[in-house]
């Protein structure tokens, strides 16, 4: 994972950057075809996940998607080494600058498709493979907390080292790089392959069990509900080979239309019944666990809500930087896609601190420990402060440049003012991204867990959409974001981002306060026993 998520880091955190300086793209435009790649990049997990969980399983997903990836960072690569692959530079001094023509951009748009299609069939995936190597939900949160570690910290030398190397060296050599690392991580992964836990898939799509129940339901919408269990399907189970009935358990009043699925009637009370007619008769499981993907949906809306101001503070501190005092010493200037760096740093520390501090500490001084939806809340009023301090830090860059008059050149203001904005976006990011994830894995019925994971992602990449949205609405009603950055007012873009996550956090607290947990409570307390046996 770490190669993989290196290589991604050094082509992609620089994107915005490659789009200006070699197709010659406005800053404007640059972030937004930023912003959408990277929302297909988030969204292809969930379509990784499907095939995951209901035909190819997690280990043969994980290195397709390696291949694809490893096929676009190449074709990427030949974008910058052939120069008909991408239009004339502009020449320095000249305001005339051609544009990439339409075969340019479809080289360049199939390279980045496949890059980041690769790129998303493996991310999430791979953590899915992880917590399924794990027992208990304690153990999964702790491995989720590493995960996280792991791929930010690649994400920290990705965006480093070898954005220094396309910046100061030559584009080439960084996107090959680049390749090497995605081969060489597919490689490693391949090579461990006798060592993995392999979970086995369903016979058939668990996302067509889910389809059965609304049809069943709407089927025999007329039939009164019984308080009876024994009217209940529970399904039938084989022990010791012999055939026996599961556990009977009512189905729960939540959605209680739902539970029309699961009702038997004269003609349904035959032994082979769900297996017969599954579209007319499901168990109270599959019921239940189509509610669970229900009640879930409130808590995944905040997520998207969340990451929209995530997403546009990303692309616009990029064009910030580019327009800030980047240099470092005499001889070193800091790529402007690096600045993002600041955020994955303040996640490491953070995400180690809290796993080797900050829980062991609460467990045994109060004998509790954060809840997922707990980190999930701290990181929501991290990133509402972040993007406070990203409009004070703004409105004192456009002040600078006003008072120098200087808007082709960069300002006299350090591009260090953007880090303290940045660290607080990525401790809060420590808080709610493996709280996400950890509440999803947890949460989601067991036959779904490839897909658990991935739906964080699938807000992220809905995130990038909504963001562009945000981006197109204020262009259009106001002149905050014009393509010179130093002329429109982006102090007033974060502030309008600040009070959307403020609204947002208390939609949140809504939403945590009535959401129910599953039954882990003694898995926590298990946890927290161990840690005082040691």
């Amino acid at each position: 994972m770490a190669g993989l998520s290196l290589a991604a880091a050094g082509w992609n955190n620089n994107l915005i950057v490659y789009l200006i300086q070699e197709f010659n793209m406005n800053s404007v435009s640059a972030a937004k075809v930023y912003n959408m790649a990277n929302g297909c990049s988030t969204i292809f997990p969930i379509l990784s996940a499907v095939v995951a969980d209901s035909f190819l399983g997690c280990f043969s997903v994980i290195w397709i998607s390696s291949f694809i990836s490893l096929l676009g960072v190449l074709l990427l690569t030949f974008t910058a080494a052939i120069d008909t692959l991408r239009p004339p530079k502009c020449l320095d001094g000249s305001n005339e600058c051609k544009n990439a023509s339409t075969f340019h951009l479809t080289i360049l748009y199939a390279a980045l498709a496949l890059a980041y299609l690769g790129n998303g069939g493996t991310r999430f995936t791979i953590g899915s493979m992880g917590a399924n190597q794990f027992y208990k939900p304690n153990h999964q949160a702790i491995f989720f907390n590493w995960y996280t570690f792991a791929l930010y910290t690649s994400n920290v030398i990705g965006s480093t080292v070898l954005l220094y190397i396309e910046d100061n060296v030559s584009w080439v050599l960084g996107f090959a790089i680049c390749a090497a690392f995605n081969i060489l991580g597919l490689a490693i992964f391949l090579s461990g392959r006798r060592f993995y836990r392999h979970i086995e898939t369903q016979q058939e799509s668990p996302f067509m069990s889910l389809a059965r129940v609304v049809a069943a339901a709407i089927r025999k919408y007329k039939e009164p509900l019984s308080l009876e269990d024994e009217d209940y399907c529970h399904g039938m189970i084989k022990q010791d080979n012999d055939v026996t009935r599961t556990d009977l358990t009512n189905p729960s009043k939540f959605l209680r239309f739902l539970n029309r699925a699961a009702l038997m009637t004269e003609e349904d009370k035959q032994p082979d019944r769900v297996a017969a007619e599954p579209w007319r008769l499901c168990t109270v499981q599959q019921v239940e666990d189509l509610k669970i993907l229900i009640k879930l949906i409130p808590i995944w809306t905040t997520g998207l809500l969340l990451c929209t101001p995530l997403v546009i503070q990303a692309s616009l501190a990029i064009l910030q930087a580019l327009k800030m005092d980047r240099q470092l010493g005499s001889n070193f200037k800091i790529p402007a896609g690096s600045v993002m760096v600041f955020t994955l740093i303040s996640t490491c520390i953070t995400i180690t601190f809290t796993d080797r501090v900050l829980s062991p500490l609460l467990n045994r001084c109060i004998r509790t420990s954060l809840t997922p939806l707990q980190r999930v809340g701290i990181g929501h009023v991290l990133t509402v402060l972040s993007m406070a301090l990203s409009a004070l830090v703004e409105s004192k860059r456009i002040k600078l440049d006003k008072s120098f008059h200087q808007n082709s050149v960069a300002v006299p203001m350090s591009v260090f003012w953007l880090a303290p904005q940045l660290a607080i976006s990525g401790i809060g990011l420590a808080f709610h991204s493996p709280g996400y994830v950890g509440f999803y894995y947890q949460e989601f019925p067991g036959s779904l867990k490839s897909t658990s994971t991935a739906m964080v992602a699938v807000f992220m990449g809905a995130a990038f959409y909504l963001g562009n949205g945000v981006m197109d609405l204020v262009q259009r009603v106001t002149g905050w974001l014009p393509e010179n950055i130093d002329n429109g007012r982006l102090d007033n873009v974060f502030w309008v981002i600040c009070v959307l996550g403020a609204l947002n956090f208390v939609y949140y607290l809504v939403c945590a306060s009535l959401y129910k947990y599953k039954n882990v409570d003694q898995e926590l307390n298990d946890s927290i026993d161990k840690i005082d046996r040691n």
